[in-house]
């Protein structure tokens, strides 16, 4: 039986990666981890292959060309990110639901072609001004990095009626416990 697909997508600071993560940690859904690529040079602690592929700009560049990716972006000028089909392919054909942290025009390409067989969830933060308090808090980037991270988020806000389901997350267990649960609803389809 093959796998399915979970594509959950938000503005950068609004918790996606940690509830991803909180979902496996917790164990009660199948989810393989998809790793996607990047350009960008890895945070402490990033592990290639583990966090992403991290890729030159040149081979990154190239595998768009040679059509590898299942989708792709230019998140900031220069900076790419992007989902490779044979990351997807490989685990959905192993029998494994694969979940993929990718940005908003990402996920709506990806749910594009694969249609029922995914299901794209939108993690809201609870306001714009709570978001940048979040940004700031990391402590990770400058204030115009996260001036520009705040202005690109209410960009991607506007996407999220485009996706089958919206979780807002303003409290962080039951942002975890809610799209747990609209995972498991998808995968006893």
């Amino acid at each position: 039986m093959k796998g399915k697909i979970i594509i959950i997508s938000a503005p950068s600071g609004c918790g996606k990666s940690t509830i991803i993560g909180a979902i496996m940690e917790r164990g009660n859904v199948e989810l393989q981890f998809s790793v996607s690529a990047t350009n960008r040079k890895p945070r402490e602690g990033e592990k290639d292959g583990v966090n992403y592929y991290f890729l030159s700009t040149q081979d990154f560049l190239d595998k768009v060309a040679g059509g590898e990716f299942v989708e792709y972006e230019e998140v900031y000028p220069g900076r790419f990110y992007g989902t490779l089909k044979s990351e997807i392919i490989r685990t959905v054909e192993e029998g494994k639901n694969v979940v993929l942290d990718i940005d908003v025009k990402g996920g709506i390409n990806v749910k594009k072609q694969f249609g029922d067989e995914a299901i794209t969830i939108f993690i809201m933060p609870p306001s714009v001004a709570a978001l940048r308090e979040r940004l700031i808090h990391r402590g990770t980037d400058a204030i115009d990095v996260i001036n520009q991270r705040v202005e690109k988020a209410e960009y991607e806000i506007s996407f999220a009626g485009q996706y089958d389901v919206t979780i807002i997350n303003d409290n962080l267990d039951e942002a975890i416990t809610n799209t747990e649960n609209v995972i498991k609803e998808f995968l006893e389809k």
